[in-house]
């Protein structure tokens, strides 16, 4: 998420899960597919929840509450279910200003403000194409390019807008802008010796560095590294660009094989077969952690959830996976398996206040990834599983009466509120979770 100047499976299991952290415990294996899907079909908190997320998503395209820009890793999280509840053409026009900000090596920037608002201290980039309006780039982080590809995917499939590929951005089309900003990483953000695109050191998908105060710049202090939530990203993307262009485009011809080299070095460099879990950083240029601290004994909670996405794990690994997040949300006593890492990073490993232990993106409990979890639970067939992990979260929200950007293990709300990409990301979890449950039942009689 966006650093800030801040410091700091049964009906009855909802009132367990509002008492506090922790998780329900394991249900039983899915022996009757029909209760199951009439539980979750008559579960008023997810109905409620899903309601709320729509009412929502409404009401601006800003990553929430907190902020006031438009940030394009968010909008992606968020669009499918923006596009079911509001006029498709300013999410398209949020799309286009994006390419409007493209810079002269084709990367692509996190996010934009109207110029009168913006009062926190990054480095602005301007623009004729739109005036009003001022943006930035976290370069700590690479998962901006990947992240607009994603986006225009999903759009794309949404709306059937396909003319929006042949719209022109300064003399380019946004289907010749998609490969460009694909060139980007592939030739400013590739390490040709291990294969993998790099970025600087985060905990796991986070964008800030442990070297500044701040820590969303690059600078002579960081140190690059390969991790496993930037690289799954871009595997997304590199599959979700050759289905825009076509799978025999000429423009799709390089970039098949090089999907193929990025998977293979993925698995090769990042996966840990004895942990059976990723490593969560390959350094480039030596670690800024201290010696004493076993790094890879990090579990990153996020950076797997898209791993799944991006194809990456077999369903026995999956599975494992998933003990593993629930023995780290015992063990930390953190409310989901949206726990972004365990163990944290000890005390004074970021220079950001933000990042003590258990704090925003340092072992903070974020919806925003856990729904992702969920989603891809859903889609490898864990429904039962899913529907368990997705109580805690559909709880709390309704407790507190908002999505809130992340949640301390004790399960209070912390950031931002209003926070779109947990709506989002846990709207879609619900209908994917409940359309399921209807096809098990079957079509509903009049």
């Amino acid at each position: 998420m966006k650093p800030m100047l801040i410091a700091a499976l049964l009906p009855a299991l909802t009132s367990l899960a509002a008492a506090g952290p922790g998780l329900p415990p394991a249900p039983g294996p899915l022996s009757d597919p029909t209760q199951l899907a009439r539980q979750i079909l008559g579960d008023t908190n997810l109905t409620a929840v899903l309601d709320r997320a729509k009412t929502l998503l409404q009401t601006g395209l800003t990553a929430g509450s907190g902020y006031g820009e438009v940030w394009i890793r968010d909008l992606n999280t968020f669009i499918e279910l923006a596009l079911e509840v509001n006029d498709p053409q300013p999410i398209r026009d949020a799309l286009l200003t994006f390419f409007k900000f493209q810079g002269p090596e084709g990367d692509i920037v996190d996010g934009y403000i109207p110029q009168a608002r913006a009062h926190i201290g990054y480095k602005y980039r301007r623009t004729p194409l739109a005036p009003d309006l001022l943006a930035h780039k976290n370069t700590v982080e690479t998962d901006q390019e990947a992240s607009l590809v994603q986006a225009i995917r999903k759009y794309i499939q949404k709306t059937r807008d396909r003319a929006l590929l042949e719209e022109v951005v300064a003399g380019r089309t946004v289907r010749a802008r998609l490969g460009w900003a694909l060139d980007y990483l592939r030739e400013h953000r590739f390490d040709a010796r291990h294969g993998l695109i790099w970025g600087a050191t985060t905990a796991d998908w986070g964008d800030v560095q442990p070297e500044h105060d701040w820590g969303v710049e690059l600078d002579e202090s960081s140190h690059r590294a390969l991790d496993i939530y930037d690289n799954a990203m871009f595997l997304i993307a590199l599959e979700d660009y050759v289905t825009l262009v076509g799978a025999e485009a000429p423009e799709a011809a390089p970039w098949r094989p090089f999907h193929a080299a990025v998977r293979a070095k993925t698995r090769e460099h990042l996966w840990d077969p004895d942990r059976q879990k990723f490593i969560p950083h390959v350094y480039l240029e030596g670690s800024p952690f201290s010696a004493d601290f076993d790094e890879a004994a990090v579990w990153y909670h996020g950076g797997t959830a898209v791993a799944i996405e991006a194809g990456l794990l077999t369903r026995v690994e999956i599975q494992g996976s998933l003990e593993q997040m629930r023995a780290n949300v015992r063990q930390a006593g953190a409310g989901s398996i949206g726990l972004t890492v365990y163990p944290p990073y000890p005390a004074g490993s970021f220079k950001n206040r933000s990042m003590a232990p258990y704090s925003y993106q340092n072992g903070g409990d974020w919806c925003w990834f856990g729904g992702r979890m969920i989603q891809q639970l859903i889609r490898h067939g864990f429904i039962a599983e899913a529907y368990r992990e997705l109580q805690p979260m559909t709880t709390r929200v309704l407790r507190a009466g908002d999505f809130h950007e992340w949640w301390s293990r004790d399960n209070q709300p912390r950031g931002s509120g209003k926070f779109r990409g947990s709506a989002g990301v846990l709207g879609v979890a619900i209908q994917q979770l409940r359309a399921w449950a209807q096809a098990q039942v079957g079509p509903t009689r009049p």
